[in-house]
């Protein structure tokens, strides 16, 4: 969501809102104390105590407080002021969750596809193609305890070939966050091409699902159509965008 910054009717451009339960309060946050010419600094974002508690390792990587740190970066950018503590504070805790060290910023990527907008959901859903994209940080950094989505509700899937071939070194990415593929909705396919796709669309279908939000993670661009295809209007369907 877009959100004008004006201050004192001067128009500053305008800059994407994370979307956290509380952006837009942190935006007003920000753009008072700017127009009201308060000191500025990651105070305004997070008080002592939560700012002493991000000095430690947080499950979920701390995900909405990195956005709204970023959001303020942004916001210094577009207005001119100081956002050194913050930036400094974001380091720290990428560094402390270990989010530093992925390879791939997961939810930067992420997009709605489906609609321009998203709607109301009640569930959240994920299918990993982990042949494709087997970068599990980011996985369970950016999606899976972001959005709290529960084990029985992650499907993944593989073929024979890549599970022989990489099976034990996802199963101990997987062990540091006390889970193993079958932890998850996880199918071992057979052999041919495309299969683990089709294992993955398969199961979509016959969920039946709707007001949910769902994750479809591979770089597969027919697999994504095929989804959208299959999606009730009433989902939002996210997939990873290049």
């Amino acid at each position: 969501m877009k959100q004008k910054i004006i201050i004192n009717k001067k128009y500053h451009g305008a800059i994407e809102l994370p979307e956290t339960p509380n952006a837009e309060k942190v935006f007003y946050t920000i753009r008072n104390a700017y127009a009201r010419k308060q000191p500025m600094g990651v105070h305004l974002l997070f008080g002592k105590n939560r700012i002493k508690q991000l000095g430690h390792y947080q499950k979920g990587g701390a995900w909405q407080e990195l956005l709204h740190l970023e959001l303020y970066i942004a916001m210094g950018e577009r207005l001119r002021f100081e956002t050194g503590d913050a930036v400094a504070l974001k380091n720290s805790i990428e560094l402390i969750n270990d989010i530093a060290h992925n390879h791939l910023n997961i939810a930067k990527r992420i997009t709605l596809y489906n609609k321009q907008r998203r709607s109301e959901s009640d569930k959240a859903y994920l299918f990993w193609d982990i042949e494709n994209f087997s970068n599990v940080g980011p996985m369970f950094n950016d999606i899976i305890d972001k959005y709290e989505i529960p084990d029985d509700q992650i499907y993944v899937a593989a073929n024979p070939n890549s599970v022989f071939m990489n099976g034990a070194e996802w199963e101990a990415d997987l062990y540091d966050y006390g889970k193993t593929l079958n932890s998850f909705n996880f199918t071992k396919c057979d052999h041919g091409k495309n299969v683990a796709d089709t294992v993955l669309l398969e199961s979509f279908k016959r969920l039946r699902l709707t007001h949910s939000d769902v994750y479809i993670i591979t770089y597969d661009r027919e697999l994504k159509e095929l989804f959208k295809a299959a999606c009730h209007k009433s989902n939002n369907l996210y997939i990873l965008s290049k």
